[in-house]
């Protein structure tokens, strides 16, 4: 039944538009999913004090007397950082989820977790439990683990060849939309008081509400539909209430032949990923670019920002206005990298972006070093700092999940995603945990750690990675193969000219080289 050809006039190659499906579901998905992690990871910055107030206070009622300073940070870090552990533990669920409910279903079913969350932080200090906060932010972190993944993957497979990029980007936006949104709500004016930090942490919930009332309208990836589930008639459905013309058989013979390709349509493991020598250079591609995405130092800057506007001398109660402007920064820089992806390519904006990271990372270092005695350097920092943001979020930022999906055949996504998503998160954890560490050995020397980081993966993108813009999976994977066909016989030719210099016969090399260019 899967292997059922659709018959429609006018068969040929098609130029697929931007729907209004498309766009609904993108946009829908990126709100009440992506979006999230992006609030999440700000939303405990402003409130900071206020939570460690009700932790103490709730101490002193528990037990008659107060706690340290040091026990309070301890706990406000366990209520940050246990963030970053629970997007690990759900993005280990990732293959799972989407083998049993799908792409959509995963993003439907996993919307419960926000729920429970928002109730555990909204009613935590009537309840007088610092425990449900940091359960609530653990939760919180499992369903932004999920959803980092499943988002990216379901646009990437609902999407047309000619708009993956665009749509790619658009969760990514979002998240920078996130960030931007808990700036503004956490200012003194807004919600960043005593009696409203519950709400502001417990706001997530409204979002996710309504995802969870329209999603469930639009149809499931058609890949998932064909290839997993075997469904051709809802394959069909799917693909006409996404695409703009009525001729989807070309597009539906592109996944019918990757099906075929395929010597079992069965979700591979991630253990039987890494074994897999057909995709090594994906699989290595997908660890360098979800490591290097975060040991860039992108989350340090954004730790430290506050420190080094202080040092610009930038009045503090004018400091939280300033954070707010480079949160705008991150949504513009997002919007140039979306609107610019289908007419650059993947590369350009993973090479320029990186690169120019790793430009500013050095800058910071030599403006800290010279800032005691050339005074215009504090600016330069400044600059610095909204220069690693926007280069971030121009291509970074959205980029290496996009990748993750067009990288990899429909039996290996998932288990790519899992490996991506948790080097991701535990990469995450690491610079959060050893930089403070590192700052206190390497002093201002700590940024050109980054700096090498960012340097050696645009290079690895530079030499590695071919563009996959406009190209179907298939094609993709064609890309790889061949790349893997050259590198191994360009190896066996140095072997070969290395042995011709301790006396090996040199017809022996003429003889490969003459076979190695037959077809």
């Amino acid at each position: 039944m899967a292997e059922e050809v659709i018959a429609t006039s006018g068969a040929g190659k098609i130029a697929p538009h931007l729907t209004t499906s498309l766009l609904a579901v993108t946009l829908l998905t990126s709100f009440g999913s992506s979006m999230l992690y992006g609030y999440n990871l700000a939303v405990v910055n402003s409130p900071a004090g206020y939570i460690k107030d009700f932790y103490n206070r709730t101490i002193v009622s528990r037990n008659g007397t107060g706690v340290s300073e040091k026990t309070l940070t301890v706990m406000y870090s366990l209520t940050v950082s246990v963030f970053a552990i629970g997007g690990l533990v759900g993005s280990l669920l990732v293959g799972i989820l989407v083998t049993k409910f799908g792409r959509k279903g995963t993003v439907v079913n996993s919307s419960v977790l926000v729920f429970i969350a928002g109730s555990l932080m909204g009613l935590s200090r009537i309840c007088g439990s610092p425990e449900m906060v940091i359960l609530g932010r653990f939760i919180t972190g499992i369903h932004s683990g999920v959803s980092l993944s499943v988002v990216p993957m379901y646009l990437g497979e609902i999407a047309p060849k000619n708009l993956r990029g665009f749509l790619g980007l658009i969760p990514s936006i979002f998240i920078c939309v996130g960030v931007f949104a808990a700036q503004i709500l956490g200012l003194r004016e807004l919600l960043g008081k005593d009696e409203h930090w519950p709400l502001f942490l417990s706001l997530v919930v409204v979002p996710t509400f309504v995802q969870l009332v329209l999603l469930p309208w639009f149809p499931e990836s058609p890949r998932y539909l064909l290839m997993e589930k075997r469904n051709i008639h809802a394959t069909i459905a799917a693909l006409k209430r996404y695409r703009a013309k009525p001729n989807i058989q070309v597009e539906v013979e592109e996944m019918q032949q990757e099906q075929r390709s395929l010597s079992s349509v069965e979700t591979v493991s991630v253990w039987q990923l890494l074994l897999d020598d057909s995709v090594r250079w994906q699989l290595l591609s997908v660890v360098v670019i979800n490591i290097g995405m975060q040991l860039s130092g992108i989350d340090a800057i954004w730790f430290y920002t506050n420190d080094i506007f202080e040092n610009a001398d930038i009045p503090a109660a004018q400091i939280q206005y300033t954070t707010v402007g480079t949160g705008a920064i991150e949504v513009v820089a997002g919007l140039i990298g979306c609107f610019t992806i289908e007419r650059l390519g993947r590369r350009p904006l993973m090479i320029g972006g990186f690169g120019f990271m790793g430009l500013c990372c050095a800058g910071i270092t030599l403006s800290l070093v010279l800032q005691a005695r050339v005074a215009f350097m504090r600016y330069v920092s400044v600059a610095c700092v909204v220069g690693i943001i926007a280069g971030f979020c121009i291509g970074p930022a959205g980029v290496p999940f996009l990748m993750t999906a067009e990288l990899f055949k429909q039996s290996h996504r998932p288990a790519a995603y899992i490996v991506g998503g948790s080097l991701n998160w535990i990469s995450n954890f690491t610079v959060g945990f050893v930089f403070p560490f590192l700052q206190m050995s390497a002093g201002s020397f700590c940024y050109l750690v980054f700096c090498g980081v960012c340097l050696a993966v645009a290079t690895y993108v530079f030499f590695i990675i071919p563009e996959t813009k406009n190209k179907t999976f298939m094609e993709i994977s064609q890309m790889f193969a061949t790349k893997e066909v050259m590198l191994f016989r360009r190896a066996n030719q140095l072997k070969l000219r290395k042995m011709n210099g301790y006396g090996a016969l040199e017809s022996s090399s003429m003889e490969f080289d003459s076979s190695a260019s037959c077809p």
